[in-house]
């Protein structure tokens, strides 16, 4: 017997197993390094003017209280951060010293250090911006409901570090317009929430700057272009630290910018959002990119919610630049886990190391020049590298594969037709020269149908399972998201590779491969073609992976295509086999099929034979195994009866060094189709989809898998995790049917036992808490005092936690819809009294409530009897955030001292019922002159001037806020919630103030 070679890349059931699962399990693997492992810090100095031990030591302490604008240890945060300034600017300009005075209340933004120096810091206590934000759309009709108005008064601080080519001048002094080129701004907020200590939220942005200044400050790392370092206050409120700056002189000088925020607690810091192509490409600098161009659609299109800097700096002030953030755990996101015990030093240098890159290519571009841009695509590879290209380019890309790709599959084809090696959607082959007319049948359209059976089958059971879980325990992906993960791959693994193999048993094809591949394609075409509109139409980016997951399905489906030509020619195979012999070969190949083995063949040619002598049979017959032939009977070749043939110019098509290359029960042509392309195939299927796929899905569910606490859809991750399980495993389908029994049993094993833990587990734990909202009003007229959590909808949970507080037990515990949070409820009762405001000593015996009424004070005074206009005066004890409430939109308003800023709409044109009030000073008294329409009916002149006569009054509330739980026994009921609820709840702001205290009052 001669020796026959194994192939070991073979299309056999063991290659494909081994192959295909270390290939996906090296993708996964390393998927999920980058996507949870943050890249060590250097232990020694990173960059020139960086020490990260210093920074460490910055970020405990900003992280080591609440320290909300409107707190008191806010003030005191902003200190520290003017004295950390003094000192890295002493430190890196040989010694020189400087006297604080001048900046700490520069009234007319007088630099802090001498002409010609390399940095210029300015304690803005002056700028001043009134605002207002559109209401939320009407439900009754098309137009939007009454917006809101607001004042504050910033206190931001702004470092302006010298470029060398900004020249000497001190423009901001002189009055004069800044240079032409500009400069570029790095922007952070040192308030965090009242119920977060800001470690991401913004203290690593923060620090981050800190060693940026010293960096850029150190001798010899002067930048080109300059960078204005801005460290604003009141971010966390409505965005208006960054509104204030816009009034200051620095706020022109800059034309790109780089924002630095937090939306969770360590991990990786993404750059999430861009303007435009030409400064992303900044942000290739950086050594550890991670990018996502998805989060960006997401902003435009609505779908994230809350905002950033990043829309001042770009809608206001017109720059162009980068969103970084850290965006997870969002469990930890504004509660009391987010503090330096929950980040590390390796979270930190991610950060800064990106911005100190980024910085310095944008100093150095002329990227904002012009201020116009290309809209960009932008995504990284395992952390490494980053794409940055144009959408357009993106666009002309998906439009090549729409009318190349098919093409050239219609090219193929029509070639291997002209050749006669067409065998898909070939039935017969008709013998030429045959009196009998018989067809001999090819079998080329076996394995048709094979990839939408299975493809249907498995996507039904991942998409049937999350609706399972969102019906019987919704919650459960907020702690365990990798557990659904694995619940929806191994269940789809499964249930493809079962029908796959039944159907392959049944039907057995060569071509069941190059079939799927076909649908693959045809399918991916059609979604190509919408992602192409949304492209063009919507200016949507995100879509970018599955412009390349196409590609990767027609490259393989192209070499699929030319493995055809290895075909031997449809009209040479028909005429080697006599019509008489059609009913034996089917006769035996079904017998091959029932029996899932080969039909023997018992010939073989006799080695050493002398050239004259005739081949003999073997005597004995040859064990079937799954090399055997299709083509054998007990004793004869199927081809037995053949007509003689020369022996010198024919042999037999399927002597043994073919027949063994035939797979158990396919179609006996497919000898001659190379085993070892499928792993070409695979490798342009699967590398380069799984990976763009996986980091895509591996993001965004972990950016939502958490947001059901904000009230979002719970089965949305659900349905995002199904959807991108079909995405990630379908570049194995088209050669599922040829793995082994093993992977799939081991993969039903973990279906079943992940499905069981997250049909039954609690889905919160304390690394994982469910997060709740509080907060409490107090009726100052009434005393009348009411605490109220707000939390998921779904299961027993926030009664829970109401029950669980001591201050409950007896009382009557009210639950209704969110009027602040949509998709949420909320859970009021009778609570513990606060004590925001000093109140009279103990042994007194005077009730707290009442002292309430001293905590406010308002007058009212209708200015004008023939007009609708008030002149209000407000003054909140203890406090510096109050606000306005009018039961009737106001047309417009005024306050003393507040700047104008044809920029900002005072009031939007619904008008405004809510005037937010802001003061960087405690207990100022506010004057606030409000004018309102009054429902005249113009229609008639008598009408409206007896009505102008007559000028109608106007109820409202006033309100002052309390926002500072540093100290204890300050709001009692926030303590208690901190005390006595469940480890696996975590509280965070329901609104800008913690307490909030109002008085009616009527115009």
């Amino acid at each position: 017997m001669k020796t026959r070679f194994t192939n070991p890349i073979a299309f056999r059931p063991l290659p494909v197993t081994i192959i295909g699962t270390v290939v996906y399990a090296a993708l996964i693997i390393a998927l999920l390094i980058t996507h949870i492992l943050v890249p060590s810090a250097p232990n020694n100095t990173p960059a020139a003017g960086v020490n990260l031990t210093e920074a460490w030591q910055d970020l405990q302490y900003i992280s080591g209280a609440f320290h909300p604008y409107n707190s008191r240890q806010n003030d005191e945060t902003r200190d520290w951060l003017l004295m950390r300034i003094e000192r890295i600017l002493a430190r890196n300009t040989r010694g020189l010293m400087f006297d604080r005075s001048k900046y700490l209340h520069d009234e007319q933004f007088r630099a802090s250090i001498a002409k010609q120096s390399p940095a210029v810091v300015f304690s803005d206590v002056n700028s001043n911006v009134t605002f207002s934000r559109e209401g939320k759309k009407s439900n009754s009709d098309a137009g939007r409901e009454s917006g809101v108005s607001v004042y504050f008064e910033g206190t931001n601080i702004i470092v302006y570090i010298r470029g060398s080519e900004d020249g000497d001048e001190d423009w901001w002094v002189s009055g004069h317009e800044p240079p032409e080129r500009g400069g570029v701004l790095v922007n952070a907020h040192y308030d965090s929430v009242s119920t977060g200590y800001g470690a991401t939220d913004d203290g690593v942005g923060v620090i981050s700057i800190l060693q940026i200044i010293s960096h850029f400050t150190k001798e010899g790392h002067t930048p080109k272009k300059g960078i204005v370092a801005l460290l604003n206050n009141g971010e966390e409120d409505f965005l208006n630290g960054a509104r204030a700056f816009s009034q200051h002189p620095m706020s022109k000088f800059p034309r790109t910018f780089l924002n630095l925020e937090g939306a969770g607690a360590g991990g990786r810091a993404v750059m999430f959002r861009s303007t435009d192509t030409e400064v992303t490409k900044a942000y290739q600098k950086s050594k550890y990119p991670f990018a996502s161009v998805l989060s960006g659609d997401a902003f435009k299109r609505g779908i994230i919610r809350s905002e950033t800097d990043y829309l001042v700096f770009t809608e206001t002030l017109g720059l162009r630049g980068l969103d970084v953030a850290f965006y997870g755990p969002r469990a930890r996101y504004h509660t009391d886990r987010d503090d330096s015990r929950h980040t590390d030093i390796d979270s930190i240098w991610h950060m800064l190391s990106a911005s100190i890159s980024t910085l310095e290519a944008l100093s150095s571009s002329e990227a904002g020049a012009d201020g116009r841009g290309s809209e960009a695509v932008w995504f990284d590879l395992f952390g490494q590298i980053i794409a940055v290209f144009k959408l357009q380019t993106l666009f002309a890309l998906s439009i090549a594969l729409l009318v190349v790709a098919p093409v050239i599959l219609i090219v193929i084809g029509a070639v291997l037709y002209r050749f006669d090696k067409l065998y898909i959607f070939s039935r017969k082959k008709r013998i030429e020269g045959d009196e009998s007319d018989e067809m001999l049948p090819l079998n080329g359209w076996k394995g048709l149908f094979q990839y939408p059976v299975l493809a249907i089958l498995a996507s039904a059971a991942v998409i049937g399972l999350a609706f399972l879980m969102n019906k019987v325990n919704p919650a459960i992906i907020y702690s365990s998201q990798y557990a659904v993960w694995s619940m929806m791959l191994s269940a789809w693994f499964f249930v493809a590779w079962f029908f796959s193999c039944s159907i392959d048993f049944l039907r057995p094809s060569a071509l069941a491969r190059l079939y799927s591949l076909l649908w693959l394609f045809i399918i991916g075409w059609l979604v190509l073609v919408a992602v192409t509109i949304l492209e063009r139409r919507r200016h949507v980016a995100g879509g970018y992976f599955l412009v390349f997951y196409f590609a990767a399905i027609f490259l393989a489906t192209l070499v699929a295509f030319l493995e055809l030509f290895r075909l031997p020619r449809k009209a040479e195979y028909a005429d080697e086999v006599r019509p008489s012999e059609i009913g034996e070969i089917r006769s035996h190949r079904t017998q091959s099929i029932a029996s899932g083995q080969r039909l023997a063949q018992a010939s073989e040619e006799e080695e050493h034979q002398p050239e004259h002598s005739e081949h003999q049979n073997a005597d004995e017959d040859e064990e079937a195994t799954e090399r055997t032939s299709l083509l054998r009977n007990d004793r004869h070749t199927t081809f037995a009866h053949y007509p003689h043939r020369d022996p010198d110019t024919t042999e037999d098509p399927l002597d043994e060094g073919k027949e063994h290359k035939v797979y158990l029960g396919e179609q006996a042509w497919s000898w001659s189709l190379p085993t070892w392309l499928w792993l070409l195939e695979f490798l342009l299927l699967s590398v380069i989809p799984v990976v763009l796929v996986g980091e895509v899905a591996l993001f965004l569910t972990s950016s939502v898998h958490q947001t059901l606490a904000d009230g979002n859809s719970i089965l949305l991750p659900y349905i995002a995790i199904a959807f991108f399980t079909i995405l990630i495993l379908v570049p194995v389908s088209p050669f599922i049917h040829r793995y082994t029994y093993h992977i799939p049993t081991f993969l039903l094993l973990v279906f079943v036992g992940t499905l069981i833990y997250n049909l039954l587990a609690f889905p919160f734990s304390a690394n994982n808490r469910l997060k709740v909202y509080f907060d409490q009003k107090v009726d100052l007229d009434t005393g009348i005092n009411t605490v109220s959590l707000t939390g998921i909808k779904d299961g027993p949970y926030i009664h829970n936690i109401v029950s669980s507080l001591p201050s409950t037990a007896g009382q009557k515990i009210s639950c209704s819809d969110s009027d602040i949070r949509k998709g949420l409820q909320t859970c009021s009762w009778p609570g513990l009294s606060p004590k925001v405001v000093p109140s009279p000593p103990p042994h007194l015996g005077i009730p707290p409530q009442f002292g309430y009424a001293d905590w406010l004070s308002i007058s009212v005074v209708h200015a004008n009897t023939t007009r609708n206009e008030a002149r209000i005066t407000l003054f909140g004890k203890n406090s510096r955030a109050c606000k306005l409430l009018f039961d009737a939109p106001i047309t417009t308003f005024s306050i003393a001292g507040a700047a104008e800023d044809d920029r900002f709409d005072k009031v939007p044109k619904e008008g405004s019922k809510e005037i937010r009030l802001w003061s960087r000073t405690w207990e100022k008294p506010w004057y606030v002159t409000v004018q309102w329409d009054g429902g005249h009916n113009k229609t008639s002149s008598y009408e409206f001037k007896t009505q102008q006569k007559r000028a109608k009054g106007l109820n409202g509330k006033a309100v002052c806020l309390w926002s500072d739980a540093n100290d204890s026994g300050v709001i009692p009921a926030l303590e208690e919630v901190w005390k006595y609820a469940p480890t696996w709840v975590a509280v965070s702001k329901n609104s800008d103030g913690l307490v909030e205290g109002s008085k009616r009052f009527l115009i």
